[in-house]
């Protein structure tokens, strides 16, 4: 399988699409539950709300996008099997659809060349993909090796979908576990812990709440989460999104861009777009910022740009690689 590489879309992050997204998951609940489940599992991406409807889910669970066009025959053929693997999944994963026609922003970030093609975003980055519509074992065999990654990379499935790679729920060895089983998992290391049951509800209701928009429902439930387990990273790494997202929609992007590129030496302006730069996808360039403030500052400038980038550190699974390189930068600066 590749090595995971980073992905951005080039462009301002439109913060619209997070009313965009709410009016959507409206629409699918005066449907009905039925249309509303499958909007959780299945959902139409655009330029418009790519960074929050994939670069930032992806940070929570694997996100497969379903590049296609109404005019493509073997599209019509991948298509319904992604979705059928998708619904099994029960919310391991999500399918992302996207027109390329109608998006030719996303089209030429992600270089499409031919379609049907689909890629995998893992805790936002590209992590693999393949062209053509390959048959349903393939590609079941495929989102194995995409889970796989997942789990490496420290994403935890959600409590409500405890599926395995490929849609068929699981004990870790591809033997199926029954419904209620799977309900009552917890994560390994809660097993036989005390509280570990209200932890996993608590962890889910956290997850449910940031997918419908409600930040301060999300943090509350993290919040529960920390108070059984301290320190818990995926709970930490929750919270640290929560308020990432509260963060950004409350910038004035135009006017952050414009006193980060002014004033390189304000501690406080190279935060702001840091912050930015890490919710477009743009991870490297992000931490890369905060480490060159760290370099040119001294005093409380300097602690400033410290602090925040430990706190973005936490928005990432312990052993990202992107992570750890610049921890490494990070030590060189300080020692």
């Amino acid at each position: 399988m590749n090595q995971p590489r980073d992905f951005s879309l080039h462009g301002a992050i439109d913060l619209g699409a997070r009313q965009a997204a709410a009016q959507r998951r409206q629409r699918a609940a005066e449907q009905g539950p039925a249309a509303e489940g499958q909007a959780g599992t299945v959902i139409d991406v655009t330029d418009e709300s790519f960074n929050i409807d994939v670069v930032a889910r992806s940070r929570t669970v694997p996100v497969i996008l379903d590049l296609w066009a109404e005019w493509c025959g073997p599209c019509k053929q991948l298509g319904p099997i992604l979705e059928k693997l998708a619904t099994e999944a029960n919310g391991a994963w999500v399918l992302a659809r996207v027109d390329v026609d109608a998006n030719p922003q996303l089209s030429a970030a992600l270089q499409v060349q031919s379609i049907p093609m689909v890629v995998a975003v893992v805790a936002g980055q590209i992590a693999d993909g393949f062209l053509g519509a390959l048959p349903e074992s393939q590609v079941r065999e495929w989102l194995g090796q995409v889970m796989r990654v997942a789990a490496q990379l420290g994403l935890q499935p959600p409590a409500n979908g405890q599926a395995a790679a490929g849609g068929q729920g699981g004990d870790g060895n591809g033997q199926a576990l029954p419904a209620d089983a799977r309900a009552s998992a917890v994560r390994p290391e809660w097993a036989g812990v005390p509280g570990a049951a209200e932890a996993e509800s608590a962890f889910a209701a956290a997850q449910a709440a940031m997918e419908r928009g409600d930040m301060n429902a999300a943090e509350a439930e993290f919040e529960k989460v920390l108070s059984r387990f301290p320190g818990d990273p995926v709970a930490t790494m929750g919270l640290r999104q929560v308020g990432l997202i509260r963060r950004v929609e409350s910038y004035d992007q135009a006017g952050v861009r414009r006193d980060a590129e002014e004033r390189p030496g304000d501690a406080a302006a190279q935060v702001r777009a840091a912050d930015i730069e890490l919710a477009m996808g743009k991870i490297d360039d992000s931490f890369q910022r905060l480490l060159d403030t760290i370099r040119r500052t001294t005093g409380e400038d300097r602690e400033t740009a410290r602090k925040h980038l430990v706190s973005l550190f936490e928005i990432f699974p312990p052993r990202d690689p992107r992570v750890a390189k610049a921890r490494s930068q990070l030590s060189s600066l300080l020692f």
